[in-house]
């Protein structure tokens, strides 16, 4: 049973979903739970159980009443749980929480929140094994990390208990202590927060907070005291923002019961580790933000130890404290030597580069004393950064990229604020050769790294100074060179040029490094071109040609020199890409605002292409441009090919055919969905059954009941042999009357199973569906695994008159029990002899045998004409035996693929009995809330 909830539980881990669809979330809860209160399992396999609710509670727990159900069967597991099964009782609060958090019990103020508080808070007193082994130490540090977790996802849950809280964390001696501290520094800032909240509060409601008081958590009249989800995300870091949305509790200079918790959590912080130390300093900088009675001085004894510690996270709640309270704790020489021991850290040998990065994100993101601007966020250098400071971080070719990435945006920025002739224009000059030596070596081959640091380093020169056009000069000549060299750049070149036309819109560096790129390739020598530069060139010229400001008669010479075969051999073997290619820049031409001037030169490039490209579908695209150049208009071809571009602009890059033919073909093409179920199928009618075999009918089957069993044994030997269920539905429009689906048309509907039972059903097609004809009928067939009722997803993709694909979701379709129902499969030639011997021997079988069969017998109270009114409107089509026989009916039900269900019904003297005797004890659940709906009627 173990290793199978191992792998149970493993498949549902992988694929929660996929592992639902073979049975329902409410059924395997349910078999958890039994699992779990089973005492014959062992507590390795139930902690194994708890994996489930702990991972996707939400999942199982499918509302908020079945989450706190569970809840409550959990803590009655939990009660019954001996002390000494410590892990597993730690598994179960886990599982508790997550339950009823996800669930959003605790936010309702559930019963089964309020309980299992009370369970936390008991084991988070029980202080009992302080002088023992201490072996229940780890379910009270469970206890504090779920009662912590219970406050940051409801801020304010535990407010009432803060006296407590602090009771216990000052009397903790074990390592413990840290687990308490902060719980108690979470539930504090959330309380003090709340108080900010409140209308008229002051100091001696703060005093009445910190004096606790031990109540039921939950009062009628604090539910309005529970912050908001909105609370919530501030609460999340109340000094990151603007200082100026941080509240305030206004309590004057008498605060000292609030100074005296502050300064103990200080005094002792040393203890903790350095992440929860950080996490503790963040609590205490917004409690102090919140209540300006306590100064931020109440830092100062510490500060020497926070200035001078290695660990990130305690630096980086030192400049937190920095931002919250500037020069109210923090004096210039203080903000000086953070600064310098940043720049120190960002260089440091001994660092990893994650953390000399996050040094230097902290110099651009520098809390400053005084600071000049109140940014938004944006990276700026603080005043103390001074070009000598700064060149500690200068970037080298030996540093990993992103390391000179971010010293080289470092540097931009000072040498920036300097000017082209602060110290005599050296810094930038170092940053341009700095550029320029990157710049060889991807010149003389490097990897794939390289290069994009070096086009990124490139654009964040053009960034800060594009307008210094001695150095942004310069540097497209040798863009071109490298291009030349390297024509495999192309994609690379591409992206700066958008990039830099993007960010840098009053610059026309990126117009100007495109034509000297132009000029490159059209003044290069055919004869050493092969075709995969001249594959990169095409794809080059297709973006040049996108500029409204470059003249384009060069790209059009190119063009017609590659494709005259007597100038050129590149484009004679007929290469479907590069014919695509040199379409797509002509495609660019054809919308570019100097179209006038081109109209001869690029119908004569059209025209070589259709006479001389041996692609037929180039040629036949070449014939459809050449069309539309000769006979639309300019304003007409433009409406056809440029959607979305600005006139004497840079063209939307879209490559579908819709952009050909236009936003109509586009609708036509997408498959839209429908708001609402447009159809639904019902239950058509039955059919008139014949029912009653007719006993003068020739007898030609076997006359002994053992002949008769084997022949009708026999003709099972084929598998496929009354394996089916065929089911007569309706299809039907849904009364909410919409004119526009009134005709609809190639009605494809598809199914899917909500369980294993039955084979997978193929999809049917309806030609179509008009509201004022008959309904279509639609066959459903069925083969069932197993005879069970069922419901089946539907949904269907049809088209409307105007010619749109729509696709609805249908109601979904139930299968009753009595549906499988077929009469028994004899041959047609077979009387009632015949069919009764069948029945007989099926009987005896059942009643011999034990495995699958099974008898059972259902009563009810009948008179005889009701039993006789049953028979005729539910049993006919099944009945064995002769109709004018009332003192007992044989009827006897055949259920795919091989099943069956006999009856006898007899009146007896106190009421009707229906014998029923089954081959699949499965199914005596279904046959008796069949009959107990037929009867009840």
């Amino acid at each position: 049973m173990a290793a199978n909830w191992a792998e149970r539980i493993s498949a549902f881990s992988r694929r929660p979903s996929g592992f639902l669809s073979g049975t329902t979330a409410e059924a395997f809860l349910a078999e958890l739970l039994r699992e779990l209160r089973d005492d014959r399992a062992t507590y390795s396999v139930k902690i194994l159980l708890l994996s489930p609710l702990c991972e996707h509670p939400t999942l199982l727990c499918c509302s908020d009443s079945v989450g706190e159900e569970t809840a409550l069967e959990l803590m009655s597991v939990f009660a019954q749980c001996p002390p000494k099964s410590v892990q597993f009782r730690c598994h179960l609060l886990l599982a508790l929480t997550s339950v009823l958090i996800c669930t959003s019990c605790v936010k309702s103020h559930s019963r089964a929140s309020l309980d299992f508080l009370d369970v936390l808070l008991q084991i988070a007193q029980d202080t009992s094994d302080i002088h023992t082994d201490g072996s229940q130490r780890p379910l009270r540090a469970i206890a504090c990390e779920c009662l912590r977790e219970l406050e940051a996802c409801c801020p304010g849950l535990l407010s009432q208990r803060l006296e407590l809280l602090g009771g216990l964390w000052q009397q903790e001696t074990s390592r413990l202590h840290q687990a308490y501290a902060e719980l108690y520094t979470l539930v504090l800032r959330n309380a003090i927060y709340q108080l900010t909240q409140e209308t008229g509060a002051g100091a001696e409601h703060l005093k009445a907070l910190l004096g606790g008081n031990t109540s039921a958590a939950w009062e009628a009249d604090q539910e309005s005291g529970l912050a908001s989800s909105k609370d919530s995300a501030i609460l999340s870091s109340l000094i990151l923002g603007p200082m100026g949305t941080v509240p305030t509790l206004h309590t004057g200079p008498d605060c000292k019961e609030l100074r005296s918790v502050l300064s103990t959590l200080l005094d002792e912080s040393y203890l903790l580790t350095p992440l929860c130390q950080a996490t503790l300093l963040h609590r205490l900088t917004e409690v102090v933000a919140m209540v300006p009675g306590v100064p931020p001085a109440i830092f100062r004894t510490h500060l020497l130890r926070l200035l001078g510690t290695s660990e990130v996270s305690l630096l980086h709640a030192t400049l937190l404290l920095k931002c919250a309270f500037t020069d109210s704790l923090f004096s210039s020489e203080d903000e000086a030597f953070i600064l310098k021991r940043l720049v120190v850290l960002s260089q440091h040998l001994l660092l990893s580069t994650p953390e000399k990065l996050f040094y230097m994100d902290c110099i651009l993101h520098f809390p400053e004393n005084r600071p000049i601007s109140c940014g938004d966020g944006d990276e700026t250098l603080p005043v103390l950064l001074t070009p000598q400071l700064a060149s500690a971080l200068v970037p080298t070719v030996f540093n990993d990229s992103a390391t000179l990435l971010a010293r080289f945006n470092m540097l931009s920025l000072v040498y920036l604020e300097e000017g082209e002739e602060g110290q005599g224009g050296q810094g930038l000059a170092y940053l341009y050769e700095h550029l320029s030596s990157l710049l060889s070596m991807v010149e003389n081959g490097c990897g794939r790294e390289l290069v994009v640091t070096f086009f990124r380093a490139a654009f964040l020169f053009l960034y800060y100074f594009c307008h210094v056009e001695r150095y942004s000069n310069d540097l497209t000549k040798q863009l071109c060179q490298l291009y030349l060299n390297h024509t495999k750049l192309a994609p690379h070149f591409i992206n700066l040029a958008d990039q830099t036309q993007d960010r840098l819109s009053e610059s026309s560096w990126s117009v100007g490094l495109l034509k000297a790129l132009q000029r490159v390739i059209t003044e290069a020598p055919l004869t050493q071109l092969t075709s995969h530069d001249l594959s990169r060139h095409l794809k080059m010229l297709a973006r040049v040609a996108e500029e409204g400001e470059i003249i384009q008669q060069s790209t059009l010479t190119f063009l017609s020199s590659i494709i005259t075969p007597s100038s050129s051999s590149l484009c004679t073997g007929g290469d479907w890409r590069l014919g695509n290619e040199i379409l797509r820049v002509c495609r660019h031409l054809l919308v570019h605002p100097s179209l006038d001037s081109l109209l001869t030169p690029l119908a004569d490039v059209l025209q070589l292409l259709v006479c001389h490209y041996a692609d037929m579908e180039i040629q036949d695209h070449a014939r459809l441009y050449y069309t539309l150049l000769t006979t639309l208009s300019r304003e007409k071809l433009a409406g056809v090919l440029a959607q979305g571009m600005e006139e004497g602009g840079r063209q939307d890059k879209k490559q579908s055919l819709s952009c050909l033919i236009g936003e109509g073909l586009t609708s036509t093409l997408t498959i839209q969905q429908t708001e609402r179920a447009v159809f639904r199928l019902i239950e058509a009618p039955p059919e008139p059954r014949a029912g009653d075999i007719n006993s003068n009918e020739v007898q030609k089957g076997p006359e002994e009941a053992s002949a008769s069993m084997e022949a009708y044994r026999d003709q099972f030997s084929d598998s496929s042999f009354a394996s089916e269920i065929t089911l007569q539905y309706q299809l039907v429009h849904i009364n909410s009357h919409d004119s526009h689906f009134d005709q609809l048309f190639s009605i494809r509907l598809h199914f899917s199973l909500t369980d294993h039972h039955y084979e997978e059903l193929g999809d049917i097609s309806v030609p179509c569906l008009l509201r004022e004809r008959p309904s279509a009928i639609v066959q459903l067939t069925l083969k069932p695994r197993k005879p069970y009722p069922t419901s089946l997803h539907a949904s269907a993709i049809f088209t409307s008159p105007d010619g749109h694909t729509w696709h609805t979701t249908l109601p979904d379709i139930h299968v009753a029990f009595q549906q499988t129902f077929l009469p028994l499969p004899v041959p047609s030639n077979w009387g009632r002899g015949g069919t009764l011997s069948v029945f007989e021997g099926l009987w005896d079988e059942i009643c011999s045998e034990s495995g699958d069969s099974a008898m059972s017998l259902f009563c009810c109270q009948l008179k005889e004409a009701a039993l006789n009114t049953l028979v005729e409107k539910h049993f006919l089509p099944f009945l064995i035996s002769d109709a004018s026989h009332k003192e007992e009916f044989k009827v006897l039900f055949f259920l795919p693929p091989r099943s069956h269900i006999l009856l006898k019904v007899s009146s007896e003297e106190d009421a009707v009995h229906f014998n029923i005797a089954t081959d699949n004890w499965e199914l005596l659940s279904h046959i008796n809330s069949y009959l107990l709906k037929i009867t009840s009627l």
